[in-house]
């Protein structure tokens, strides 16, 4: 049986569709990933993009409240807001806290802003690698 993961921010935009679809598309054989958010906003069309270069298709994705998870068991609840400032999960068996830069907060032209998604979304993958590709 597949261990559940939900991935944590607070728009749903990015950071926790990123790790979401990371989660899935490397290690989808153990581990369903899910992302949330505290306040959804609207998928990050850089992020998008920014997966697409490594080959993950996060387009279909949706923001989706938190509230949408609520009695739905999880084997971890992974808050990737900085600061650890998302909401606790009580339906969560484990709760990590790993904290990436929020990518709403990047400014400059287009290429500067990709540079920007491109740097989080690698902090990112790099993470997911280290802690779910060996089993947990």
């Amino acid at each position: 049986m597949k261990k559940r993961v939900l991935f944590v921010c607070t728009h749903n935009s990015a950071r926790s569709q990123m790790a979401e679809g990371c989660l899935n598309a490397r290690y989808g054989d153990r581990y369903q990933g899910f992302s949330a958010g505290t306040r959804p906003g609207r998928l990050n069309p850089y992020a998008v993009r920014a997966m697409a270069e490594i080959g993950i298709d996060i387009s279909g994705h949706r923001a989706k409240d938190l509230g949408e998870f609520d009695g739905r068991e999880m084997d971890a609840l992974v808050a990737v807001c900085e600061g650890g400032v998302c909401s606790i999960f009580p339906w969560a068996k484990d709760e990590i806290h790993r904290g990436f830069p929020d990518p709403s907060r990047l400014t400059g032209t287009d290429e500067e802003i990709m540079a920007g998604i491109r740097r989080i979304r690698d902090e990112i993958t790099s993470w997911i690698d280290t802690t779910f590709g060996a089993s947990r």
